[in-house]
């Protein structure tokens, strides 16, 4: 956890940190590891991790192998998490996209992205400010427009002349050329997000990512939408940068087990 997903006036337990960085580290890893490997991976001193260890193991979070002198993860964790067993990935999803809104003066919108060509709004929170953007829950877009679809284009890796054929059917409500726009997608590629300066919607600002699942195909976006200029260009590059990182980490949450 790092300080920019708490409020500002909330600091971090040292404790609970180099906690969680050992479990997930032990949950990485899958492999038994002793208390010398894990601090040296965590970056957590030695004599802290294994106070720690010893504590999660009293919790039955981790287990330890007397002969082995080695820790893995255990029934606890399980415990732990089997509120969030079968749950609704909107749901689970919803906590970042507050987070977010709370964070930056943008509307933030969770995208399924469908095996149809489509992408359908699920989700969305409002930013805390008096002038703001809406979308409806259940808006239907085609899946390759707006920054959304530019990342889904880039995940996807069409032939230019195949994305050109898809391209001349999309709508718009100022139309980008297709030299621009795969310019976008090929930025996209590389930064993973993409920008919406007014093509999809004029007047509107739009940054997005893409949440993966374990065979690398695109399931949900993510998006910010502001009010062209509401938001300064720096400020829509970080997010953009956020919301990479936070569905690189949803895809993990939520994927990586399917693998």
């Amino acid at each position: 956890m790092n300080e920019t997903s708490l409020p500002q006036n909330v600091r971090s337990v040292g404790a609970v940190v180099h906690a969680l960085r050992i479990l997930r580290h032990l949950a990485g890893n899958g492999a038994p590891q002793g208390v010398t490997a894990i601090s040296r991976a965590t970056g957590v001193n030695t004599s802290t991790c294994f106070n720690i260890l010893r504590t999660l193991a009293a919790e039955r979070l981790v287990v330890f192998d007397i002969e082995a002198k080695t820790y893995r993860l255990g029934f606890g964790v399980i415990e732990l998490a089997l509120g969030l067993l079968g749950a609704n990935h909107g749901d689970l999803i919803r906590p970042e996209l507050e987070r977010l809104a709370l964070n930056n003066s943008a509307l933030m919108c969770l995208w399924h992205v469908t095996e149809a060509d489509r992408i359908v709004l699920v989700d969305r929170v409002f930013a805390s400010t008096s002038v703001r953007v809406d979308m409806h829950v259940g808006t239907r877009l085609p899946s390759l427009v707006g920054a959304v679809g530019r990342c889904v284009a880039a995940a996807r890796n069409f032939e230019e002349a195949e994305l050109r054929r898809r391209f001349a059917g999309l709508r718009w409500q100022n139309p980008p050329r297709f030299e621009d726009y795969l310019a976008d997608i090929r930025r996209a590629a590389d930064d993973g997000y993409a920008r919406d300066r007014g093509d999809l919607f004029i007047g509107l600002d739009i940054v997005a990512a893409i949440v993966f699942d374990h065979t690398g195909a695109p399931r949900y976006g993510l998006s910010g939408i502001a009010i062209a200029g509401q938001v300064q260009e720096r400020a829509m590059e970080r997010l953009g940068e956020e919301l990479r990182d936070v569905a690189q980490r949803i895809g993990r949450a939520l994927f990586s087990a399917e693998g």
